[in-house]
């Protein structure tokens, strides 16, 4: 367990923002989180889980005890008649895993090559991308209660997984029990370890319009999982800017869902809406066509700005601040809600 005092984040959080930890320990292992917890000093303060930092906006200094979590390791550990078992350590960066998992030939983690931050923040979040979702390749995790101790582990179910969103992202209500189950576990838990299925009898996952392209434009009609990869890869950057050049936190803003009725009205008004039908009936709208809509592409408040290439990125223009970003996050949001009646949901955790 290394404790460090008075630390600063900039380099912990993708959006590039200044702030500073008044207490940071780096958890390497699972016993460095039991030793914090057994800490006469650290163990009853509040404490903030850190991971890769892709999905915050730090609006001040961070004064609970900051967790970074940099728990390590790679492997195969299990398979059934169906699925080889790969499980990765939390601190793990997850674009890393999607690599060595196609390199060790398990494919499947494909469609979710260049997300940010690490593993351990993938299954709060529920991660997804062209058409594949953490919950779709999940098998378990292991975690522990910050507050009484204990190891637990959760399957997909116990996760209630959602549409970015899962048991991690809610607070439990009083009277709920604590550890695996509880049905809020904001600020409750740290993972440690994510164990994933990933399918033998694999097949690829293809129906989204700029994969299309990369098929036309190849002329390749059967990729495989590497080739899938290698074009997500190319999409993404593309369109969005590498945290190492221009801070952000990538997709800002959920998509949203509305009713059928609610789209055919909003289509009616405007004919060019990008939108997607869902299994259930309900249409899910492009949130960066909303943005773009509204004229905020490229704009800016202080030093926060809309990215020039894709309206769902905000990025630091250089010193921005946690307050700037949240400033403009709701002026979006407001010119949104005035033109389409959609409340934009951020998706990064405001600190």
């Amino acid at each position: 367990m290394l404790v460090e005092k008075n630390v600063a984040l900039q380099p912990y959080n993708t959006f590039g923002i200044v702030a500073r930890a008044h207490t940071l320990v780096r958890m390497a292992q699972e016993a460095d989180v039991q030793a914090v917890l057994a800490d006469p000093l650290l163990g009853h303060q509040p404490k903030f889980v850190l991971g890769g930092g892709s999905n915050i906006v730090l609006t001040g200094d961070v004064r609970p005890v900051v967790l970074k979590v940099e728990i390590k390791g790679k492997r195969l550990v299990g398979e059934t008649a169906k699925d080889w078992i790969i499980e990765a350590g939390a601190g793990e960066n997850w674009h890393d895993l999607v690599t060595w998992t196609l390199h060790n030939g398990y494919p499947g983690l494909e469609n979710l090559a260049l997300i940010p931050g690490t593993v351990g923040a993938s299954p709060v979040q529920n991660i997804g991308a062209y058409g594949v979702e953490l919950q779709d390749r999940f098998e378990s995790l292991d975690a522990i209660d910050l507050t009484t101790g204990q190891a637990f582990t959760l399957n997909a179910a116990q996760c209630a997984f959602g549409y970015r969103d899962s048991v991690f992202k809610h607070a439990s209500k009083p009277g709920e029990a604590s550890g695996a189950q509880a049905l809020g576990l904001a600020d409750k838990a740290l993972i440690t370890r994510v164990r994933f299925a990933l399918p033998k009898a694999w097949k690829p996952v293809l129906g989204y319009a700029d994969i299309e392209k990369k098929m036309l434009q190849s002329n390749i009609h059967r990729p495989d999982a590497l080739q899938i990869y290698e074009w997500i890869c190319d999409i993404r950057r593309a369109k969005l800017p590498d945290p190492q050049v221009i801070g952000n936190a990538g997709s800002f803003f959920k998509n949203p869902t509305v009713s059928a009725e609610q789209c055919a009205d909003i289509i009616q008004r405007e004919p060019k809406i990008v939108h997607y039908q869902l299994a259930n009936g309900t249409v899910k709208l492009a949130a960066g066509w909303l943005i773009d809509a509204c004229g905020w592409k490229g704009k800016s408040v202080g030093n926060a700005g809309v990215y020039e290439k894709q309206a769902l990125v905000l990025v630091n223009r250089n010193g921005a601040t946690g307050g700037e970003v949240m400033t403009l996050a709701r002026a979006i949001q407001t010119s949104v809600y005035e033109r389409f009646g959609i409340r934009l949901e951020p998706e990064p955790v405001v600190v």
